[in-house]
């Protein structure tokens, strides 16, 4: 799959992408040109693109189901309050101050999908600064007791180019009793 400007979409965020309950919202963090939020919205989804810079989502601008928000999501105020979404995808991008935050916004039921890079990138180019780089199980420890792993990936990749990387998809916690679309009955994840 093809999306905007010769990018595909991650292979980790398409295989959990239909664990995200509908119609959405999906928040793309980091969003640049929008490979993950297109994706999304090609699914039905209703999307959130953030990025410091949004010229490469400018062209979604208006469309319907689409906002985009142009923040610091490093240094400047959370730009979303108490507001809660059913899917929070992150990839290529790390500000550790920002992950309770973003677990914070997963609704109950909702789906974290993140993938960045690890320690042992440095040895294939950038980012090669650990403040960039996650530390063995990070990913899981972040997530410890907030959310339930579906999940867990990390080592040495090849495609889409050589890098050292961690994976995790994981559900927020569901309100006592309810299962992921709201159901007085919980149901299974779907397998993947």
């Amino acid at each position: 799959m093809l999306i905007h400007g010769g990018q595909t979409p991650s292979q980790w965020v398409m295989r959990f992408a239909p664990l995200v309950p509908k119609p959405g919202p999906v928040l793309d963090i980091a969003c640049g040109s929008g490979r993950h939020l297109r994706h999304f919205l090609s699914l039905g989804y209703q999307g959130v693109g953030a990025d410091i810079d949004t010229r490469g989502v400018a062209d979604l601008a208006g469309e319907p189901g689409v906002e985009i928000v142009a923040a610091d999501l490093e240094g400047g105020p959370w730009p979303f309050g108490a507001r809660r979404f059913a899917g929070v995808v992150v990839t290529n991008y790390l500000h550790r101050p920002l992950v309770p935050v973003l677990l914070d916004a997963l609704a109950p039921g909702g789906i974290l999908i993140y993938e960045t890079y690890a320690r042992g990138n440095e040895r294939f180019g950038r980012p090669s600064s650990p403040s960039y780089l996650l530390r063995a199980n990070e990913l899981l420890e972040l997530a410890a007791g907030r959310l339930h792993v579906i999940a867990f990936e990390q080592g040495e990749v090849a495609s889409p180019k050589a890098a050292v990387v961690q994976r995790i998809a994981a559900v927020a916690d569901l309100a006592p009793g309810r299962g992921l679309d709201g159901d007085p009955e919980p149901r299974p994840l779907p397998a993947v």
